[in-house]
C-alpha cells in the first residue's frame, strides 16, 4: 500500500452550484423549491447560474427550505480541516 497516494477531496463548487446540488439531492424542481420558500423559480435558475448573488437572507429562506445551514451555501468551498489548523 506504500506504493499509492491519497486522492484529493477537494472539488470547487459555486454558490448556485450548491444550491443546484442540495435540491436535486432532496429530488425537487425549481418550482417545488420556489413553492417552498417563496423565492420566484426565475430568481432560483439565475441564483444556480451565478448570474444573480445569494446574499445572506436569501441563503437563510433557502437553507431552510432546504434544511441545511446558511453557511453551507454561502461558503461551499469552505475547508474546515485548513481553518482548524491554522
Amino acid at each position: 500500500m506504500k506504493d499509492f497516494k491519497l486522492a484529493k477531496r477537494h472539488v470547487e463548487v459555486s454558490i448556485g452550484e450548491s444550491v443546484r446540488i442540495l435540491r436535486e439531492l432532496q429530488e425537487l424542481s425549481q418550482n417545488e423549491l420556489a413553492e417552498s420558500c417563496g423565492i420566484p423559480q426565475s430568481t432560483i435558475s439565475a441564483i444556480e447560474n451565478d448570474r444573480v448573488s445569494l446574499g445572506v437572507e436569501r441563503a437563510k429562506t433557502l437553507a431552510r427550505a432546504l434544511r441545511c445551514h446558511p453557511s453551507v451555501l454561502l461558503f461551499p468551498g469552505w475547508d474546515v480541516s485548513v481553518e482548524s489548523a491554522a
